[in-house]
Parts: C-alpha cells; sequence; structure tokens
C-alpha cells in the first residue's frame, strides 16, 4: 500500500520542515517506490508511493485538484470505467485513479465516498475552508489514522510517526486492550488515548474547532433478493465472485495468492485462473501455501496439491512446522501495537520473503472473510429467528425438524436458541466463550464489560431481519480483524480480499439465509456454484478443526522463558493481569488440561508489547498521569 501523513498547525507556527525528513525513513520503509510533499506555512503533506497498478507508477501525489483541494489516495478504484463515463470528457480511461477521485470530489464533495468502490483511504485539504477530510472504504481495509489537538492535527497511515516524532506520551487505552484480549478491539480504536483510527465507511472532518465523524454509507436492511430456483442463485453469485476476484487481479506484475487447503482461498486461485484464461492482460499467479506434517489437525497439503494439480502448477510451500509459538521478537524497531509483534522463526521469515521477490509481486490474495460471510458457521439459530420474525410457523416446524436431526439436539432446543437471542440475557449464553481469562483483574473487567462482550447486541424486534443483523455482526468482527493485522515487512506488498467485495456482500445480505446454509451443508450456495470449478476434494472437505496441540507443545518446550515473561509483569502493575493467576493458567495448560489457548497467547504477547513501549517511553508513567495534559475530546459522531 501507498502511505500518507500529514501536519497542520491549525493556530501555531509554520510546520517544521525537518518533521518530513523525520518522517521519511519511516514511511518509506513500506512504500519504497518515491516520496513528494505539499507544504505551506500551516500544513505538511507527504506521500510515499507502493505502484501495484500501471496507472500508478503515472500518479503525482499530493495531488493538486480542479477546486483546489490537495488530495493523497492509498488505493486501488474498481469501478474506474463507471466513473469516467458519468464525469465526462475530462477524463480517460487513461486516466490515474487519484485522477478520477479527484474530479469525483469536485463534483459531488463528500457524497462522492460512497461511489468509489474498492480498497482505499484518502485525505483531502481544503485550503480555502481550512478543513481537512479523512475517509476509508467500506470494510476499513487500508488504515488511517489521526490526532487532534487544540493546536495541532496529524494524520498518518502508519501510528508509529504519530506516536513518536511529536516528544508526546500518551495514556494506553485500555478499552483496546480489553478488546485485544477478547476477540478484536474497535475498528477505529488505537492502543493510545487522543489517537484514533478513521472508521470504516465513514469520513471524519477536522477544523480548527472540532472532529466530526459521518457515516457516508451502509447496507441497506430492505434490500431483498427472491429468485425462483437455487440455479439463479448459483448463477449470480458466480458472476459476483468472478468480478470481485478479477477485481483484484489489475495489477502491473505478477500476483501472488495464498492457497491453503480450505475452501475460501482454493476458490480464489481456481476463479483467477479461469479469469486468466479468458481474459487479455492477467498477470501470472502464483501460489504460496503452508504445512505442518507434525500437527495432526493440520493436514494441509493433500488439499491445496489438488488445486496445484488442477492448475499444472506447483507453487512455494513452507513448513511452518519449526515455528515458535511464544519466541517474540520486539526487536525489529518501534512497535506499535501488540499486533506488530512478531512470532515465529527467522527462518519462516526469509522464506516468504526470499519467495515474494522471487515473484517481484506487489500483490497478496487472500481467502480471509469467506468462511464468515457465505455460511461457514454452521448455526440455525438466525434463520430460526427470520421465521419468528415472519410469523411463517409451518416453515419453522419443517426447519426444526430438518436441523434437529442434522444437529442431533431436540428441536425445542434449537427454538430455545433462536428465542433467547431476542433477550438481554443472550449475551452470557452464545458468548459465554468470550469471557475474559481468569487471570484478568476483575476491576479492568468490569471497566470494560461492554468490550468483553465481543461488542455483540441482543437481536432487536424492531428493526432489519435477523439475519441481516447477524451479516453485520460478521463484517465487523472481521473489520476489528482487519484494523489490528500488522503491516507488512520486510517486503512491501498490500493483501486484497475478494471475499469482502461490496458487490458480493450486498447479494449474500439480501438472499434468503437457507441459500447460504442448510441443515447438514454448510456454505451450500458456494459448494453448488463453483462445483465445476474447485477440485470436489476441497468443496466435500469437512470442516477444518481448530488447532490445539502446536501451543501446549510450545509452552511445554519454552516453560523457562514464559516463566520469565510472567513475573515482574508490565500489564500487572498496570492494573491488566494477576501474575500468579496467569502462572496457575500457563501450568495448567502445560499440563494439558483446557485452558483458552488463543487469549493465553494474547496476553503473553500483550505483556511482550507494553514491556517495549515502556522502553521506548511513549506512555505516561503512573506518577506523572494526573498533570499530563488532557487530550482533546472524542470526535463528534454525526446522528444521522
Amino acid at each position: 500500500m501507498s502511505v500518507q501523513f500529514g501536519v497542520w498547525n491549525v493556530d501555531g507556527p509554520p510546520v517544521d520542515e525537518r518533521l518530513a525528513c523525520a518522517a521519511d525513513p519511516i514511511l518509506a520503509e513500506y512504500a519504497p517506490d518515491g516520496a513528494s510533499h505539499y507544504q505551506s506555512a500551516e500544513i505538511l503533506i507527504a506521500h510515499h508511493a507502493l505502484h501495484t497498478t500501471a496507472e500508478s507508477c503515472r500518479e503525482t501525489q499530493p495531488y493538486i485538484a480542479g477546486s483546489g483541494a490537495v488530495i493523497t489516495w492509498d488505493g486501488r478504484l474498481d469501478n474506474r470505467e463507471e466513473l469516467i463515463y458519468q464525469l465526462g470528457e475530462r477524463l480517460s480511461e487513461l486516466s490515474t485513479d487519484v485522477e478520477i477521485v479527484a474530479e469525483s470530489f469536485d463534483r459531488w464533495d463528500t457524497n462522492c465516498f460512497a461511489k468509489l468502490l474498492g480498497d482505499w483511504a484518502i485525505s483531502v485539504w481544503r485550503p480555502s475552508s481550512r478543513t481537512l477530510i479523512l475517509a476509508k472504504d467500506f470494510a476499513g481495509i487500508r488504515p488511517l489514522y489521526y490526532s487532534a489537538e487544540a493546536s495541532q492535527i496529524v494524520w498518518s497511515s502508519l501510528l508509529e510517526p504519530l506516536v513518536t516524532l511529536f516528544g508526546r506520551k500518551f495514556e494506553l487505552n485500555h478499552a483496546y486492550v480489553a478488546g485485544w484480549l477478547s476477540m478484536y478491539p474497535a475498528a477505529d480504536a488505537t492502543p493510545y488515548v487522543g489517537i484514533h483510527g478513521v472508521p470504516p465507511s465513514s469520513f471524519v472532518t477536522l477544523d480548527a474547532k472540532r472532529a466530526k465523524i459521518v457515516k457516508y454509507w451502509d447496507f441497506d436492511p430492505s434490500k431483498q433478493l427472491q429468485y425462483r430456483t437455487d440455479s439463479e442463485y448459483e448463477e449470480h453469485f458466480r458472476a459476483l465472485f468472478r468480478k470481485a476476484v478479477h477485481r483484484r487481479l489489475r495489477s502491473d506484475r505478477p500476483i501472488c495468492a495464498e492457497l491453503s487447503g480450505g475452501m475460501d482461498s482454493p476458490s480464489i486461485v481456481c476463479m483467477a485462473d479461469l479469469i486468466a484464461a479468458s481474459s487479455p492482460g492477467i498477470p501470472e499467479i502464483r501460489t504460496l501455501s503452508y504445512y505442518d506434517d507434525t500437527e495432526p489437525n493440520a493436514d494441509e497439503r493433500p488439499y491445496f496439491t489438488k488445486v496445484e494439480a488442477k492448475r499444472g502448477r506447483i507453487g512455494c510451500h513452507i513448513d511452518s512446522s519449526g515455528i515458535k509459538m511464544f519466541a517474540f521478537d520486539s526487536t525489529g524497531g518501534f512497535l506499535a501495537t501488540p499486533g506488530n509483534v512478531s512470532s515465529g522463526s527467522k527462518s519462516f521469515t526469509l522464506q516468504r520473503t526470499v519467495f515474494l521477490n522471487s515473484c517481484g509481486t506487489r500483490v497478496v490474495l487472500s481467502g480471509v472473510g469467506g468462511d464468515e460471510v457465505t455460511g461457514g458457521i454452521p448455526s440455525p439459530v438466525t434463520e430460526l429467528q427470520d421465521l419468528l420474525i415472519q410469523g411463517n410457523l409451518r416453515t419453522l416446524a419443517h426447519k426444526l425438524k430438518l436441523w434437529a436431526l442434522a444437529k442431533r439436539k431436540p428441536w425445542f432446543h434449537l427454538l430455545g436458541e433462536a428465542i433467547v437471542g431476542f433477550l438481554p440475557s443472550a449475551m452470557a449464553v452464545d458468548f459465554e466463550h468470550l469471557r475474559p481469562l481468569e487471570c484478568l483483574k476483575q476491576d479492568f473487567v468490569h471497566r470494560n464489560s461492554e468490550v468483553f462482550s465481543g461488542f455483540h447486541n441482543r437481536v432487536r424486534l424492531l428493526g432489519p431481519r435477523p439475519s441481516f443483523q447477524a451479516n453485520i455482526q460478521s463484517l465487523n468482527f472481521l473489520r476489528r480483524q482487519l484494523a489490528t493485522k500488522s503491516l507488512p515487512g520486510p517486503y512491501s506488498y498490500e493483501t486484497r480480499y475478494p471475499f469482502l467485495d461490496r458487490d458480493l456482500l450486498e447479494f449474500i445480505f439480501a438472499i434468503p439465509r437457507d441459500q447460504l446454509l442448510q441443515p447438514g451443508y454448510r456454505r451450500s450456495l458456494m459448494r453448488r456454484a463453483l462445483a465445476t470449478l474447485v477440485p470436489p476434494e476441497i468443496l466435500q472437505r469437512k470442516r477444518k478443526a481448530y488447532l490445539s496441540r502446536s501451543p501446549r507443545t510450545a509452552i511445554a518446550n519454552e516453560w523457562e522463558s514464559l516463566k520469565t515473561s510472567c513475573t515482574q509483569m508490565v500489564s500487572a502493575r498496570l492494573g491488566i493481569v494477576d501474575e500468579t493467576a496467569l502462572q496457575r493458567i500457563l501450568l495448567a495448560c502445560r499440563n494439558s488440561d483446557q485452558v483458552p489457548l488463543a487469549q493465553l497467547m494474547r496476553t503473553i504477547l500483550l505483556e511482550i508489547w507494553l514491556r517495549h513501549i515502556s522502553e521506548c517511553g511513549v506512555l505516561v508513567s503512573e506518577e506523572h498521569r494526573q498533570t499530563e495534559p488532557k487530550r482533546s475530546a472524542a470526535p463528534v459522531r454525526d446522528s444521522a
């Protein structure tokens, strides 16, 4: 991805030019294809490029629009042709993405954001009104952060320059930490009080007085599609999935596709091959797979090799068995979030880097999101809730019978689960797996109880149909997951997610739930639609098991270092973790007792990260917390 950075001294002295010199080395690590700057007395804007398309090589940023607005754009515009047609003669098929975006902004102002399809983040500086606008695509795939002080506003694609370049110290955002220790933090949260992320599907307007958040687009809950036959749903899904993959094949150099033994990444690879066979100009597509022959629950090789056999080409295979899960590395410069602390062997990272370098790729395709949005969770609850709301009792009784046989549970248990979802107590029943680790201090858990509930709300009776509410919950989960994803390094590239295509999701959210998931047949529509494209061994494979052996083995192998990490803990000093209780959980895990392994690993990783940022001196010490100047108030959200 390209990266952007800016400083606006609202009422202060001119921006110090040395800030650009300090920021450039940080930004260039992720975007090495050249830097350019815009500067006036009160503002400095920097753009570092990572070229991934032929058009991006011709871009000049920051870009000055016809209206005088200064635009920096990090993104891939998927509906270029449509926008060029709507905007008229000033554009052509040779126009760069940023030129099209600038024309769109001049024509439609902030209403243009809803029209921009693709993965993107943008900043717009209006000198005439002294206003800054920051916006992101609907899924929030590209990062963009900002801090608004009384006299200075700064923004960046990266957290590091906002944290380290201005001589400030920050309070730790405990809500972010709670999100990290449970599922994921809010998509617009950061670990630092006073630094915010731009929310997905929203823009932030900043001026000398305040920061205002406006949601520019959302899915339409009233949109529903009803076809007469299953084949019509299958044809529509296949067409939209093809378009989603095709959009993400736009590149001026070879593409790397992750290839696992599940259903999502093989479907992307097979569809990409089908597109390449009939469409000129598609770059070479190479695959990257991981395997671990020592892990009985992760036998991926027999499946991804079926895809390789179909395409007649063997990809890169990397043995992941040598990864040391608790050998966290915090030596690679400043680590802005817990997600930036790497885990694993240097050999593994080197193999991946060497392969990406050998391909010359700047684009990696990922299957993330497929399981969540295409019916990968085999639960009938939302379908039954839809039928309850509709009052369709005959169909409800029939579905209860079918699902009871498939799940081997009494029908009244399934009905009870559906009804409980409408009650306030549903959170304690349905989301028991989100309960915080027992080693977390109760005061910390109590203060962040909403976060530990997983940001889930009960199903609303008066509102969109329950299946639509569940779809939005799944999307919000993916948004939070992407927001904590560490940026690539040391090799620069961008990750693209075909299953998070907006047109594809609008279709999935609008069709009946029983098209996606049927009794005993999860991901029904996707399996049917791709039956002639993806090898049957992949489509018929049972749901992949969750791994449990590797973490336990790692704890046993690295016991002494873990014991050291769990003494004199920074997280204990900050009132987050009880050391003694954590040591008991580690011992129980070593003795093969059942413990929440993912949460345990995140707790240890958090401690490694807290030690790192404490050594870097960016946190406000406890004794200075009361005297540190207060950060500006949280941005105002538009009620509309």
